[in-house]
């Protein structure tokens, strides 16, 4: 019988288990992935751009070579330190099913087994589900909902359909890496500086912009995606004229949401985000982040923390109050 299962080994699942063991929590996380997965599968090369004191766990120990750490940086920060503090997580371990046996039992079964905890944490990612456009063509080979690297599309005729920082990064390291692109988007989304409507990024928009001037980017203001064909992509533009665009590759970066079902399952009630763009997130009590489902739990970023300084700063509040709460429980 464990105190607390964590879902999720992302910077939240990470905060939460160094916490549960400065506890002396007897506590197990289970990882579907990788240790830090969600930081696996950003752009290869990718520079993050927080500060490393919004990233790191202890003060001073994330000294990436310039002001901001790169992907492969936080990615080894992680696991290293994973490693260094010796926390218990479980990697390539899914968790198919949670049931609530009692009020102070779970059963959590995975590809592996069944475990028993007094405690559930959800720390998963937010990126489970690409968000899809819904077009004819959607589903043919040359089509990716994610972005790696660019030097397969380098020479190609590459479009990129979509208007966040995701697909503004990706637009911008393939008209810089030698792929003909047109960036496909939004004319709102293009003119938009509110950083809380989920716009480009001004260090992200400005390097865009340069190679807009340079003729290595094409940005197409579009009002719609009308159909992706083997050699062409058909797009209507705000001017409602449709057009052809000789193609090879397309990137829908629309967004990506969370999955959900184990939460549902478990009777967890669901609301709409605080800001749209991110769909529907768990209720939860603002201060101890517990669901209606007393013992279940929420952090990271499919709350509405949606950066990961509130991913790592959320385990650091709510775990005290876990231990408390497994205290009084013990004590009866």
């Amino acid at each position: 019988m464990f105190d607390l299962i964590i879902v999720g080994a992302g910077p939240a699942g990470i905060s939460a288990a160094w916490e549960a063991q400065k506890l002396g929590l007897d506590y197990l996380v289970i990882e579907k992935g990788l240790i830090a997965n969600t930081i696996y599968n950003y752009p290869i090369g990718l520079t993050v751009f927080s500060t490393p004191n919004e990233l790191e766990l202890i003060e001073g120990q994330l000294k990436p070579i310039r002001e901001k750490p790169t992907r492969e940086e936080l990615l080894s920060y992680y696991v290293r330190f994973v490693l260094e503090k010796g926390l218990r997580i479980n990697t390539e371990e899914k968790v198919e099913e949670v049931e609530r046996l009692s009020d102070e039992v779970f059963s959590v079964k995975t590809t592996r087994g069944e475990y028993f905890t007094r405690k559930v944490l959800f720390a998963i990612g937010a990126m489970e589900h690409p968000k899809r456009l819904g077009v004819p063509g959607e589903d043919l080979p040359k089509v990716y909902h994610t972005f790696r690297e660019t030097y397969p599309f380098v020479r190609k005729k590459v479009m990129v359909v979509g208007g966040g920082n995701s697909a503004g990064e990706a637009a911008l390291f393939l008209a810089q890496e030698g792929a003909e692109t047109t960036l496909a988007i939004f004319r709102e989304d293009w003119e938009n500086t509110d950083p809380k409507k989920g716009c480009i990024k001004y260090w992200v928009k400005q390097p865009l912009q340069e190679q807009l001037e340079r003729g290595c980017l094409q940005v197409f203001f579009l009002k719609r995606v009308v159909e992706i064909r083997n050699e062409e992509v058909v797009l209507e533009g705000e001017d409602g004229v449709v057009y052809a665009f000789e193609n090879d590759f397309v990137f829908v970066l629309i967004g990506a949401e969370a999955d959900l079902t184990l939460l549902k399952r478990l009777g967890v009630r669901m609301r709409p985000s605080k800001n749209p763009k991110y769909g529907e997130v768990p209720v939860y009590d603002e201060e101890t982040f517990e669901t209606n489902i007393p013992g279940v739990y929420v952090a990271g970023h499919f709350t509405e923390e949606k950066h990961i300084a509130g991913a790592i700063k959320v385990p650091r509040r709510i775990l005290p109050k876990i231990a408390e709460s497994l205290s009084l429980c013990k004590s009866i």
